[in-house]
């Protein structure tokens, strides 16, 4: 049994919630709090791992003869128990970079209890050889002038334990635009549908303008999320190759086609009696997925792969 494909979902920091006094004031700052709404995380996906990304900056008054090394501890808001820890030597706080914290441990102890609809945990650092709590800006941990792109990520990985449809996400992004009361909701399904008649006639008047009298075989269709309306929602990619399959399936069949045994039958009778039973149809019989990148109905960025998205083979059935 092929094991189900692995998603990543990615939880922007909840900023609105987070500011706290020692970010406003110039004291210590001996605890940073990080807090994550995961309400969109769902039951029917198998939760396999999750890790916060904390983004490192060089202190302003960093010198390069500082030396000495920390201890980064994440604790939980609630418990104040530890989550995961890790060592940080400041002879390599020369250079930005993400330092990584492990919080699977905190979820997996969730499997058996609701999880509830947000994240929070708190960052301290502390003497490598003691317990006496650090000032974090001095190891760049300071959240005032960060750009949008080093806030703190929540990383989680998913197995969906049901098979993924892309029309699932559609139906959630308009119950969340709903909710909202989006002005410009009405104007942008408008501009879709448009858009969708546009190129569905245009499509259409092409295949029926002339009727192709080729054998089933794969034929060219490409995707355009923009030209869906989808690109306010849809990250990556833009657009893709999903091909369709179009022709007759008249006999003899051919055996490339992979025609069933009923579909030999059907065309037989239908090559003998065309009036009393119609011929077999050109279908796809082989497809292969697609990874998309795109905004979920809470604002978070998920990766997810999609079944059955690009043609590769038709056939006649």
């Amino acid at each position: 049994m092929s094991q189900s494909p692995l998603f990543v979902r990615y939880f922007a920091e909840v900023t609105e919630t987070v500011v706290s006094v020692d970010d406003l004031l110039h004291s210590p700052l001996r605890r940073q709090k990080y807090l994550f709404d995961v309400s969109t995380l769902s039951d029917k996906e198998e939760l396999v791992g999750a890790e916060l990304r904390i983004f490192r900056k060089v202190p302003g008054d960093f010198q390069t003869s500082q030396t000495g090394r920390y201890g980064l501890q994440l604790l939980s808001c609630r418990s104040q128990r530890p989550l995961d820890s890790k060592s940080l030597d400041l002879q390599d706080s020369s250079r930005p970079g993400w330092e990584v914290f492990d919080l699977w441990e905190m979820f997996r102890n969730h499997h058996l209890s609701p999880l509830g609809n947000e994240i929070c945990v708190q960052l301290r650092a502390t003497h490598f050889k003691s317990e006496t709590d650090i000032d974090l800006k001095r190891l760049g941990f300071d959240r005032n002038g960060r750009h949008q792109q080093e806030k703190a990520i929540l990383v989680v990985f998913t197995r969906s334990r049901k098979r993924e449809n892309l029309f699932n996400e559609m139906k959630e992004k308009v119950k969340s635009r709903r909710s909202r009361k989006n002005e410009d909701e009405g104007t942008l399904k408008s501009q879709a549908r448009r858009r969708r008649r546009t190129a569905l006639n245009n499509r259409h008047g092409k295949r029926h303008g002339k009727k192709s009298k080729s054998r089933c075989s794969k034929k060219a269709l490409h995707v355009n999320f923009k030209e869906l309306g989808w690109d306010n929602w849809i990250i990556a990619p833009l657009d893709y190759e999903a091909y369709h399959c179009e022709g007759v399936c008249d006999f003899p069949l051919r055996s490339h086609l992979e025609p069933t045994n009923h579909a030999i039958i059907q065309t037989l009778m239908n090559s003998m009696d065309p009036n009393s039973t119609p011929p077999s149809c050109c279908v796809p019989t082989k497809l292969s997925p697609v990874s998309i990148l795109y905004i979920d109905s809470g604002n978070n960025v998920v990766y997810k792969q999609y079944e059955d998205m690009v043609v590769e083979q038709c056939g006649c059935r």
